[in-house]
């Protein structure tokens, strides 16, 4: 079934009516067709720290840019800045890939965790390198702006 641009129109705006003033101001529109809490924003700086890795034991800190349901991240982790990535959460699932540049080719420092209600916990790191995996270790978050 197809609707028209006009239905659609319709729909959207006889929603946006039916929704109270005060639910309106206590929730944030996260750019779908959806309001969700205002409190499950992960944008902000994570700081992490990687554990039971043979080359990336440390701590840094992850920002993450929230548009939507996923948006940008960067990665700050000793002396390196990695200023290219993104992020999703996925039903109840972190995934934040950030690029880094190695000779000729880009690797993928992937970061996976829970996540939910605005809160990201324990997870796993993974360093990939030539399309495989380099290393790999625990990973721990702290608190939302705590870097």
């Amino acid at each position: 079934m197809r609707f028209s641009q006009r239905m659609l129109i319709a729909a959207v705006a006889t929603t946006a009516m039916l929704v109270p003033a005060g639910a309106a101001m206590a929730h944030g529109y996260n750019g779908n067709t959806m309001f969700v809490p205002a409190s499950r924003s992960y944008s902000g700086a994570w700081p992490v720290t990687i554990s039971h890795s043979q080359r990336s034991n440390g701590t840094g800190c992850l920002t993450l840019t929230e548009n939507g349901s996923g948006g940008s991240a960067s990665l700050v982790f000793g002396s390196h800045k990695y200023p290219y990535g993104s992020f999703v959460v996925v039903n109840g699932i972190l995934v934040a890939n950030i690029t880094e540049p190695l000779y000729g080719q880009n690797g993928a420092l992937m970061f996976i965790a829970h996540a939910s209600h605005g809160h990201i916990r324990q997870g796993a790191f993974e360093n990939i390198e030539g399309g495989s995996n380099f290393d790999f270790g625990a990973l721990a978050f702290g608190m939302k702006n705590g870097c």
